[in-house]
């Protein structure tokens, strides 16, 4: 009977620690401490460990492909346009350059940051995207350490020495604001976004900014985890109040419905009661009646953007960020003067 051959599991038992950081040894990658490094690779001549050579041969080999890992419920994500529409753009591109997307729905951004080292440990993807920054955000340290060509979709700001792909939020507030000041609006909400993401902080400053040099009262924002359930919460919230504002801008357009809905519920008439905004213009945006005004922009072009600058990383070693436009606005049925 042969003896059996030791192999990275046979290492990593030894070790104490993961196949992942074995391979991060062996292969002379980042990740591992240099203590743990010179262990490993001790334990590995201890054993008589020898790397197979059709996998020595794949070391270096490209993986044409590239990951996404997106902590958010997985049940959001089939109803969530914006996700649905960034990945297409992404997809759209990596398939023109015989590239593949793995994607993956985890629990939360720790989980996130394993996912991604155990990727790129296995040589599974040559770079990958991350979303929703978080502030503080362990993954974007945690990346550069492996030193994994990644895109941020998001400000530069909180990219750190990454590259970012993102558009300016503040832009399109302050057409909003600036279009409803003119139809005679001083009481102008927001159903926001998750309060830790660098995009939801971003906007809620520039809204405070805008409407205070516009003259407008101190805005009230709610904050929610993007679902209809929560806009539907918070529009009753706003609308039950005795300062009830007369419109409402919410961060994406399925909350922006179920607002639309909890409004016309409680008897107010939109546009003449309750003006209302949607950011993201996805079909959803034009199929209620009214339809509602929205800050439309291209998001697929915008993944496509992303894709293209991590392709550009992984073939050439950098790549300059990317801004793309600005959200436009796009004024309906949903927004007039406040009766």
């Amino acid at each position: 009977m042969s003896k059996h051959r030791p192999t990275i599991a046979d290492i990593a038992r030894r070790a104490g620690v993961s196949k992942v950081a074995v391979s991060y040894a062996l292969n002379d990658r980042p990740g591992v401490s240099p203590a743990t490094r010179a262990s490993i690779k001790a334990i590995a001549q201890e054993i008589g460990w020898r790397p197979n050579s059709a996998a020595r041969a794949l070391t270096h080999a490209r993986a044409d492909t590239v990951g996404l890992a997106l902590s958010r419920p997985a049940r959001m994500l089939g109803v969530e346009p914006f996700f649905m529409e960034l990945i297409s753009g992404i997809e759209t591109e990596l398939s023109a350059r015989g590239c593949a997307l793995l994607l993956q729905v985890v629990t939360d951004p720790a989980q996130e940051l394993e996912m991604y080292r155990r990727w790129w440990g296995e040589g599974r993807v040559d770079g990958v995207f991350l979303a929703d920054v978080r502030s503080p955000d362990p993954r974007i340290g945690g990346i550069a350490e492996l030193g994994m060509p990644a895109v941020v979709i998001g400000h530069p700001s909180a990219a750190g020495t990454l590259t970012p792909v993102w558009s300016d939020d503040s832009a399109a507030l302050r057409d909003t604001l600036t279009y409803l000041a003119a139809l005679g609006h001083r009481s102008v909400a927001r159903v926001a976004g998750l309060p830790e993401l660098i995009h939801t902080q971003l906007r809620d400053r520039a809204q405070r900014e805008i409407s205070a040099g516009l003259g407008l009262d101190e805005p009230v924002v709610v904050h929610t985890d993007y679902s209809g359930e929560e806009g539907a919460h918070a529009t009753r919230r706003l609308i039950s109040s005795a300062t009830r504002p007369t419109a409402v801008i919410y961060d994406n357009d399925i909350m922006a419905v179920a607002g639309l809905s909890v409004a016309q519920e409680m008897g107010l008439d939109v546009p003449a009661d309750l003006s209302l905004v949607a950011w993201d213009d996805s079909q959803l945006s034009r199929v209620v009646r009214p339809p509602l005004t929205a800050l439309s922009r291209d998001i697929p072009a915008y993944g496509s953007h992303a894709a293209r600058t991590l392709l550009a990383m992984v073939a050439d070693g950098s790549a300059p960020g990317f801004e793309d436009a600005a959200a436009r606005l796009v004024p309906r049925g949903s927004t007039a003067p406040p009766r």
